[in-house]
């Protein structure tokens, strides 16, 4: 059963619960509804929601995602056993200091490693979205023996000391009452088989080097350190056990002259005294290029003009963000004379008091000429 309750209801917690409130609201929950502790036929799923909303809210980045954008925010990060947690085991070993009874790997074989690519993209294949292809090194399945890591002509033996479980268990006293300690096969490390006569080629371990190209597809407005989760293109696990992820972290660089905040651009357009009286036409970049528009006589530094739907889409709405162009009157730091004279005359025809124009060394400059 998939819930679609809020995982702060779930939890019992307000949304501005601290860390310590969330954990201690877990642990309340966790002993009241683990199935080896309450017989009720919903316990498990009640485990299970309580589980996977507290493996999100105890998570700072996944709880900031899910705050902004809920659910679909975390989309598998949370789901059920396998984010954080391998099973009951983690959580009460997490928790109690044990395992729940009867919570076994059953030899589940290790999954293999998650990866990491980091992807530099330009800015215009940020706004417009574009396909990739990336080649990395990675453990794939051998070739040779199919990933068993047993020599050709031999199978994988049942784990004499486990007897297939992939775990050994003792029996320990917690707050909970008599519980079972369940831990990992020193044997056959979890696998719940044993490899007698090992593959020549990866050496009994099932993985061999190699190089892997993958293409990945960036959607239009991803932006810096967003993540794109490939599941099943990671590592393979030893001795034939599932793949893990592949995350590419992507990387934009950014425009020369804009400015990104979310979904919004941001230019300053730099223009003279007299364009900012006058009024003018400029030029100004946009995610698609340059284009021209109008700046109004009269303007006034700091003035913005807001062209609707210039921004970047947004991830996961039919939508686009606005550039917003903010006007800058940039100020002469140096006069010739004749544009010094045009503008005294303006300062006159307007009752303007503006400094003397001419101090000591200037009159000395004009009487030589």
């Amino acid at each position: 059963m998939v819930t679609e309750r809020d995982y702060y209801e779930v939890l019992g917690v307000a949304r501005g619960a601290s860390d310590a409130e969330i954990k201690k609201a877990f642990r309340k929950l966790a002993q009241k509804w683990h199935p080896d502790v309450n017989a009720e036929v919903a316990a498990q799923e009640r485990f299970k929601e309580i589980n996977e909303a507290y493996q999100i809210l105890s998570d700072p980045e996944r709880r900031q995602r899910y705050d902004m954008f809920g659910r679909a925010g975390v989309g598998g990060d949370g789901g059920g056993f396998e984010a954080g947690f391998s099973g009951f085991n983690d959580i009460f070993d997490a928790f109690f200091g044990g395992a729940a009874a009867g919570a076994t790997r059953r030899g589940r074989p290790a999954a293999g490693s998650d990866l990491r690519y980091d992807l530099r993209i330009t800015f215009d294949d940020s706004i417009r979205g574009t396909d990739k292809e990336v080649e990395f090194r990675v453990l794939g399945r051998c070739d040779t023996c199919g990933g068993s890591g047993a020599k050709g002509g031999s199978d994988p033996a049942t784990c004499p000391q486990c007897n297939g479980r992939g775990e050994v268990r003792s029996v320990r006293q917690t707050m909970l009452g008599q519980m079972v300690n369940v831990a990992t096969c020193p044997r056959c490390h979890g696998d719940g088989k044993i490899v007698d006569e090992p593959c020549e080629t990866c050496r009994g371990d099932g993985r061999t080097e190699r190089a892997r190209k993958v293409r990945v597809s960036i959607p239009p407005g991803i932006d810096e350190g967003h993540q794109i989760r490939l599941s099943g293109e990671g590592e393979v696990g030893p001795r034939g056990g599932p793949a893990g992820s592949l995350y590419v972290a992507v990387h934009v660089t950014p425009h020369p002259k804009l400015k990104r905040e979310g979904t919004e651009l941001i230019y300053e357009a730099d223009i003279s005294i007299a364009q900012a009286a006058l009024g003018t036409r400029i030029m100004v970049p946009t995610a698609e290029g340059d284009e021209e528009i109008e700046i109004r006589a009269g303007i006034q530094p700091g003035s913005e003009i807001k062209l609707r739907a210039r921004g970047v889409p947004h991830l996961r709405r039919t939508m686009r963000g606005d550039l917003h162009v903010f006007v800058n009157v940039a100020v002469p730091t140096r006069l010739s004379k004749k544009a010094r004279e045009h503008l005294e005359a303006y300062a006159n025809e307007v009752g303007d008091e503006v400094a003397d124009a001419g101090g000591f060394f200037d009159k000395v400059r004009d009487a030589l000429g």
